[in-house]
């Protein structure tokens, strides 16, 4: 197993699950999805959220193992992976492509052809397209232009190039 620690961030739709997966499978460690964390998985409803005792406690888990990526949107909490990280992908997806990929996800978990967790609405989607196009125009370039962890740093245009990269 290689020994490694990444961090991926990016809006919603821009990958961060998608990339993750494969990467986990590339490198042979596993993956992390902070939504699994931050969200109570026993409520059918989103919005609800893990006390933030319970979810700090299993970052910190999750930070000290020897190798794993970590995926999520989050920037606020995530202090001890984003310390603990030996990489932080940053994806800048397009935000006309991840505003697709979020209609699409909305249309197929609808459909039943992909699983959903919780119930979903039309004006929970709007507010995630609201909420993401702030993220990625305002939130994340603040974030990546003033952080101390710009040596560990990788931004992503396309996805797929990702792959091509030696973590060594």
């Amino acid at each position: 197993m290689f020994e490694i620690r990444i961090h991926i961030i990016g809006g919603s739709g821009s990958g961060k699950s998608y990339i993750a997966a494969l990467l986990s499978a590339k490198l042979q460690i596993p993956h992390y999805d902070l939504d699994d964390i931050f969200w109570d998985p026993q409520s059918n409803e989103y919005g609800v959220k893990v006390p933030e005792d319970e979810r700090d406690l299993r970052l910190r888990e999750i930070s000290g193992l020897n190798s794993w990526i970590v995926e999520g949107v989050y920037r606020s909490w995530v202090g001890p992976s984003f310390a603990a990280a030996d990489k932080i992908v940053v994806l800048m997806t397009p935000l006309s492509v991840q505003e697709e990929r979020i209609w699409r996800r909305y249309e197929e978990r609808n459909a039943a052809i992909i699983p959903r967790k919780k119930q979903e609405t039309l004006e929970g989607i709007h507010n995630l397209l609201v909420w993401n196009k702030d993220y990625n125009l305002t939130k994340l370039p603040n974030l990546i232009g003033h952080w101390d962890y710009k040596d560990k740093m990788i931004i992503v245009r396309n996805n797929l190039d990702l792959l091509e990269l030696q973590f060594m």
